[in-house]
């Protein structure tokens, strides 16, 4: 499963990052401004190479490792999400 499918079936993701374990809701996923495919997701467990554990995140696709699709669903976009995020130049999936 794909995550463009995770955000479609409101599925959470796995994944290491910056060497921390991370569990996200992924809300919006394609090309961002510069170039790069990425993540938007509320990181709700795992840690954080800032200190912030839980919030909002963008994720740089080809430095997400062990992606996993979780069977773990969330109910619906997090608060302040807001659709056609402006970090996106091109998105394939969103919330």
């Amino acid at each position: 499963m794909t995550i463009a499918s995770a955000i479609q079936h409101q599925q959470m993701l796995s994944f290491t990052y910056d060497g921390y374990a991370r569990v996200v809701e992924p809300h919006c996923y394609g090309i961002d401004n510069k170039g790069h495919y990425a993540l938007r997701a509320y990181q709700v467990r795992g840690g954080s190479e800032s200190g912030e554990y839980v919030g909002w995140k963008l994720f740089h696709a080809h430095e997400m490792h062990q992606v996993s699709v979780l069977a773990e669903r969330f109910a619906a976009p997090r608060p302040r999400y807001k659709r056609g995020d402006k970090a996106f130049a091109r998105i394939d999936a969103q919330l």
